[in-house]
């Protein structure tokens, strides 16, 4: 649920209007925020665990993700006896000690949400994992480690750079201390956007590379996030993103085996692959792939979607055209 929330809030927030889609989104703002509600209700047979062991960490920071990006149509209408339970469960999860890894940042939304919600959080809790990544964790060139270590894998947008944006924007908005890293940070999901758009194929596919690759087009949480802030780089046009993620969807989506007879993502990556998955996915796991949908936030008119056809820079550069040098944010 965490995983669903948090990819398709923004497309949510825009709310409920006269047009088919907005009555589209109507339907599932009623669903999500009743879905909600039973998630937090202790007498609710969905009601779900927050405290213990530790996965859900996880997921309660992916939801309170999904909150921030719906203020008004999720956390807005949710009543106030839900608003207070969902306060405690996201509270419960205070129990569970993350890593020394991306696990941070986990921790450190919760409380982001917390303040915007409550207006007081665990600042050490909210603190701890930004200035890991800020002060120790930075690789150059928009790459963090996961951790001290650096991983090739993709990271840095399931989780590091949408994280570490969204928790900083709250932090900026309540003038906490060392909010001014939000500034840094943007330039960083900037950088970092024009990375994973260059890594789309002219097919629409992307290097199969990393842990956790079962997240499916989850590998371009950044990207997404990054066109909805309206923060691409000048080189990258919104319709070109437009195109090349249509593209993946196209490409990663065509198989039947993706799903099962009950219509559930089955764990793999173009199709039922369970091998190539790690020992902590499940069924669950993989609806982390709607975090690649967050530009269906943007409204119809912005150019994103009301520009013609573009091609992206893989397409451009494979069939010969003219494509702009790439460099380094520290050149």
């Amino acid at each position: 649920m965490g995983r669903t929330v948090c990819g398709i809030a923004p497309w949510l927030e825009l709310g409920p209007d006269a047009t088919p889609e907005g009555q589209l989104r109507k339907k599932y703002i009623d669903l999500t925020v009743k879905g909600l509600s039973n998630a937090v209700d202790p007498a609710s047979p969905d009601y779900l665990i927050f405290g213990e062991p530790s996965q859900p960490l996880v997921d309660a920071a992916f939801l309170a993700e999904g909150l921030l990006r719906a203020p008004k149509q999720l956390w807005g209408n949710l009543d106030e006896q839900t608003q207070q339970r969902m306060i405690t469960e996201l509270k419960r999860s205070r129990a569970i000690k993350p890593n020394e890894s991306n696990w941070l940042l986990f921790a450190s939304i919760v409380e982001a949400a917390l303040q915007e919600f409550t207006g007081e959080c665990d600042t050490v809790r909210l603190n701890y994992g930004m200035r890991k990544f800020r002060d120790l964790w930075y690789k150059g060139d928009a790459q963090y480690g996961d951790g001290e270590a650096f991983h090739l894998d993709y990271y840095n947008s399931f989780v590091i750079h949408p994280m570490l944006t969204d928790i900083l924007a709250v932090m900026r908005k309540h003038n906490m201390p060392g909010h001014e890293f939000f500034d840094v940070q943007q330039k960083r999901l900037t950088r970092y956007a024009e990375q994973l758009e260059r890594v789309i194929s002219p097919e629409g596919t992307y290097p199969v590379v990393g842990c956790s690759i079962v997240y499916r087009i989850g590998v371009f949480h950044a990207l997404g996030q990054a066109a909805l802030m309206h923060l691409l780089p000048k080189s990258i046009t919104p319709a070109q993103v437009r195109c090349a993620l249509t593209a993946v969807l196209q490409k990663q989506f065509a198989s039947p085996a993706n799903f099962d007879a009950d219509g559930w993502l089955r764990v793999g990556f173009a199709g039922d692959q369970v091998e190539i998955s790690e020992s902590y996915i499940n069924t669950g796991s993989t609806y982390l792939c709607l975090a690649g949908f967050l530009p269906l936030g943007l409204p119809a008119d912005d150019a994103f979607w009301a520009a013609p056809y573009a091609e992206w820079t893989g397409l451009k550069a494979w069939s010969g055209k003219k494509v702009r040098a790439d460099h380094s944010l520290d050149d």
